[in-house]
């Protein structure tokens, strides 16, 4: 009796077995189509380290490692055609470094006969209100000057007034952006003039929080400088004008120019807005060579710090790029235009 209640069990067993072997046999040689492909011996775990191309390009990402805040880095050197980038396309806070782009366009208005260098404009001067009390923060009118004037100590000295009375002379941050991306650029925008930004600024951190207004990559500063310093975007006379008044910048002793070495000459403009300090310009080499660089800092704990980086990650390009540029032997060759 027991052995037959048994007899149907293993029928059935084997029933199952029968109709399951194919599959099995199908599941084996998956099995072994991928050992044959893909070996049979343990692997390592994938590791996830960056990996750098050059000491001078490791060096740099750990000037740049931003656990204490973003650090945007974009940098070129003009005569090899070497570059580096540290998150060079993420948006940065422009602060003061956009009035490269107002004297541009200031000065492409004198080219076309709608102004001069001597033209005579208003400072701007702010009147005290409450943040984020009105769209356009209130200004009145200050001593005329002369455009030449107002772009050398807008440049020079950061001068607000000065910067928000070339800004309305050229009809406005739109206007500004409009030669910009004719210059084709983009990724750069001017939202609001001077004494708006100033006084709304702290609404947003920079080191946590990408606001994109009055904002620029890395990348979009470097093509503004390329292009400014080898005449693609205004003329001969205009651009001695915009180069001349940035060499002589006051502002940001303790950025770029820190720790760069007698013999290298910075034209730059400095920026800085709550909890950001940056510096952009060119650095000229007394080898010829010119470097495009474009440094956002964010955070840090401190301005001196934020200052301390830019200096140390400007000095690394610098030495970078020149040891660079005597491994390459025929880069005198490239086509380029200082002076």
């Amino acid at each position: 009796m027991f052995k037959r209640r048994l007899a149907p069990l293993f029928a059935g067993l084997a029933a199952t077995l029968l109709i399951s072997s194919p599959a099995s046999a199908q599941g084996n040689e998956l099995l072994a189509s991928f050992d044959n492909a893909l070996g049979t011996d343990v692997r390592d775990p994938q590791s996830f380290e960056a990996v750098y191309a050059s000491g001078f390009e490791q060096r740099i990402a750990e000037l740049a490692d931003g656990d204490k805040g973003r650090i945007g880095v974009a940098a070129v050197d003009l005569a090899t055609g070497d570059q580096l980038y540290v998150l060079g396309d993420q948006l940065f806070p422009m602060a003061s470094t956009s009035k490269i782009a107002v004297a541009g366009a200031y000065l492409e208005m004198v080219e076309q006969g709608r102004y001069s260098l001597t033209s005579e404009f208003p400072l701007l001067i702010p009147i005290r209100s409450a943040k984020y009390s009105s769209a356009a923060a209130p200004v009145r009118k200050g001593n005329y000057m002369q455009a030449i004037d107002l772009i050398e100590i807008m440049i020079t000295r950061s001068s607000n007034p000065a910067t928000d009375a070339l800004l309305a002379a050229v009809g406005g941050p739109e206007r500004v952006n409009d030669w910009v991306r004719r210059q084709g650029i983009e990724n750069f925008s001017i939202d609001r003039d001077i004494a708006t930004l100033v006084r709304d600024d702290g609404e947003y951190d920079p080191a946590a929080w990408i606001d994109p207004r009055d904002s620029a990559t890395p990348k979009a500063m470097i093509q503004l400088l390329q292009g400014l310093y080898r005449g693609d975007f205004l003329s001969a006379q205009s651009r001695r004008v915009l180069l001349g008044a940035m060499s002589r910048t006051r502002t940001g002793k303790r950025r770029i120019v820190a720790n760069m070495p007698a013999e290298a000459r910075v034209s730059h403009k400095t920026g800085s807005l709550n909890n950001t300090s940056s510096d952009v310009g060119i650095i000229e080499a007394p080898d010829g060579r010119a470097i495009a660089v474009a440094i956002y800092v964010t955070g840090q704990g401190s301005r001196l710090a934020r200052e301390r980086r830019i200096a140390a990650i400007a000095r690394a390009l610098y030495d970078g790029f020149g040891a660079k540029a005597r491994n390459q032997p025929n880069w005198t060759n490239a086509p380029h235009s200082g002076g």
